[in-house]
């Protein structure tokens, strides 16, 4: 079966669950955000175990379900958990739900994660719009062969991150009276955390923030014309910036301390990004 066979059997399957009324926006719940897809009003959930081949997230504060309903009037589709590359899926069946969205007649992506701070002049618990990232890491998700129906072969990525809907983010910061930061993303590959000399590199080429996902999904997005849209959590410092080891439970506490300045951005943000 072809890639392209597989996406189509994924969509049916879903759709057929679903209904066909256009989803408006699909958004990816990073680590320690998933609550957000409880609030959906309508909702109904997929396990990702249930989809015609789907990964499964293993990570803890993945919840592993897609959650479709509707929030501030619109109609979304979230994913509770994200797939990673240090889970072992390859970067191909990383960014598989996000073609999978594509099929369906998704042309609206959010993107949201947790990450590591890089910026000195800030500190955790801030929340990033992504302008801009940077991907080191050899490996890509459009490695092999490039079905037509997907997008080009060879094709630009200065427009990966929807300038529009950067703008109606930053409108909805104000609105809702978030403080929203704006910087470039850096992917490193996990699941360790970063060296701090990896860090000070991070920083000399440019990033404000560091984390191990979200790029392939927006490069996946890019290469479909999808609009896509990113916020970083930044729930810790990253190595080397404070004097204390790093740990995942950090990074789901922080989530959970910022979680009502997330959801109120969100919200603003689904309801205006037209």
């Amino acid at each position: 079966m072809t890639l392209v066979e597989k996406l189509h059997e994924s969509s049916a399957y879903i759709l057929s669950l679903i209904g066909e009324e256009k989803v408006d926006i699909a958004i990816v719940l990073g680590s320690g955000l998933g609550d957000l897809a409880d609030s959906l009003d309508e909702a109904v959930a997929i396990p990702y175990k249930d989809i015609p081949h789907f990964p499964v997230s293993t990570v803890p504060g993945h919840k592993g379900r897609l959650v479709c309903g509707r929030l501030e009037g619109r109609r979304v589709l979230c994913m509770q958990g994200r797939f990673h590359y240090y889970e072992g899926w390859s970067m191909q069946e990383v960014v598989y739900p996000v073609q999978t969205f594509h099929v369906m007649g998704i042309d609206k992506l959010f993107l949201t994660n947790a990450a590591g701070c890089v910026n000195t002049a800030w500190g955790q618990g801030n929340l990033m719009l992504i302008t801009d990232h940077i991907k080191l890491m050899g490996d890509s998700p459009l490695r092999g062969q490039n079905p037509d129906e997907l997008g080009p072969r060879f094709f630009d990525m200065s427009s990966t991150w929807d300038k529009d809907a950067q703008a109606v983010a930053r409108a909805a910061a104000d609105k809702v009276g978030v403080t929203l930061r704006e910087g470039t993303y850096m992917l490193f590959g996990g699941p360790q955390f970063e060296t701090p000399a990896e860090v000070r590199l991070a920083r000399i080429l440019g990033a404000d923030a560091v984390g191990m996902s979200t790029v392939p999904e927006a490069i996946a997005a890019s290469h479909m014309g999808l609009r896509t849209l990113g916020i970083s959590c930044l729930t810790n410092m990253a190595a080397g910036i404070l004097d204390q080891k790093l740990n995942h439970e950090e990074v789901l506490e922080t989530g959970e301390r910022v979680k009502g300045a997330f959801t109120a951005l969100v919200r603003e943000i689904v309801r205006t990004w037209m």
